[in-house]
């Protein structure tokens, strides 16, 4: 069965008035605004152990895909600068105009550029991957154990900056 009769509003209290009815020794609260938001604050909310270490790895697989793609487009570059090659010796062949054979070459030449440029980005995006596997690892070192013995522990642990000295 259901009641439709209205629920009343209960008296409610701030914190000074509790405190004052009661004449308690508690400090009352000086007001009832929010506190103010810090970097700290959003920062804790962002970046904890656990997120901050997914997304390094994040990083590191991402680098290697990168590394993986470059070397694909290098070898690519590579044989599209043999076939512009003997595209130009086939033009040549042909009796084709000697401005022609020399555009042919000059996209070989393009593609040449390309394929070693790749290689050199493939070379950054390798040490990227090994930088960010060596941040993890340090990390980890540095505060894995920290969060394993954190996470054992019954009892909830103060945020980032609460024993900072003002």
């Amino acid at each position: 069965m259901s009641d439709n009769t209205a629920i009343e509003p209960t008296n409610v209290q701030t914190g000074a008035e509790v405190a004052a009815e009661n004449d308690s020794t508690l400090p009352a609260p000086r007001n009832n605004t929010p506190a103010k938001p810090s970097w700290g604050g959003a920062i804790y909310g962002i970046l904890n152990f656990v997120s901050l270490a997914l997304r390094i790895m994040a990083l590191a697989t991402a680098a290697a895909l990168l590394k993986e793609q470059l070397h694909f487009l290098k070898a690519r570059m590579h044989d599209d600068a043999v076939r512009a090659r003997r595209l130009a010796g086939h033009l040549a062949q042909a009796g084709v105009d000697p401005h022609f054979q020399a555009q042919a070459l000059e996209v070989a030449a393009s593609f040449e550029r390309v394929a070693e440029a790749s290689g050199e980005l493939a070379d950054a995006a390798d040490g990227m991957e090994a930088n960010a596997n060596g941040v993890r690892d340090a990390h980890e070192t540095e505060y894995g154990g920290i969060y394993e013995t954190t996470q054992a522990l019954p009892y909830e642990q103060p945020k980032p900056g609460f024993n900072a000295i003002r």
